[in-house]
């Protein structure tokens, strides 16, 4: 594995987690930032189906506006090179939180399914104390590993690990996107 493609690596029972800084650039995400200021959020998506009352906002985009984006072209030569295999995106979507949702933690795909999550943080700035950590847990739900949401930051990781994007604090004004795809192996 070229450790030059990312930041951090990890392993979490197993399945990998990669935190990659230069596959969107910043000004890419600073201009899908604004784009998504004016975007129509909808209050519909659900980290899992226990937790159906607590719907979060999310703006899907179809398979145009996935292969339009740069991030997601340099999000799929990464995985080749990482994972030695490819993948494409057979969903893709931002997701919305401020200060007060209510996200909860939840996996992607089941446990024996070769599917990747690609997470990108959409901002034109972020600072540490406005929180809004992902969160990865192990078997044993001990968190493992946090990503800090830095702008233009990119998360690869198995869809099966167990995660949750934390809200924003209070003293964040700004809203906490993730750009996401979920790939599944080419075929």
């Amino acid at each position: 594995m070229d450790k030059e493609l990312f930041t951090f690596h990890q392993e979490i029972d197993g399945k990998p987690l990669w935190v990659i800084d230069d596959l969107c650039t910043l000004q890419e995400s600073s201009d899908i930032f604004t784009g998504l200021l004016t975007a129509g959020f909808i209050r519909t998506e659900i980290a899992r189906p226990d937790t159906s009352k607590y719907q979060h906002w999310v703006v899907n985009l179809n398979a145009q506006q996935i292969n339009a984006l740069p991030v997601y072209k340099r999000s799929i030569s990464a995985i080749q090179k990482l994972a030695s295999k490819s993948y494409n995106a057979y969903r893709g979507y931002v997701n919305y939180a401020t200060f007060g949702d209510m996200l909860f933690t939840h996996t992607d795909c089941a446990p024996d399914a070769d599917e990747l999550t690609v997470l990108t943080y959409i901002s034109d700035e972020w600072d540490i104390e406005w929180g809004g950590e992902t969160l990865f847990y192990n078997n044993n739900d001990d968190c493992v590993f946090a990503c800090t949401p830095k702008p233009a930051r990119t998360v690869i990781f198995h869809g099966a690990i167990k995660h949750v994007g934390r809200p924003p604090n209070k003293i964040c004004i700004k809203p906490r996107y993730t750009l996401a795809f979920k790939m599944e192996p080419a075929k």
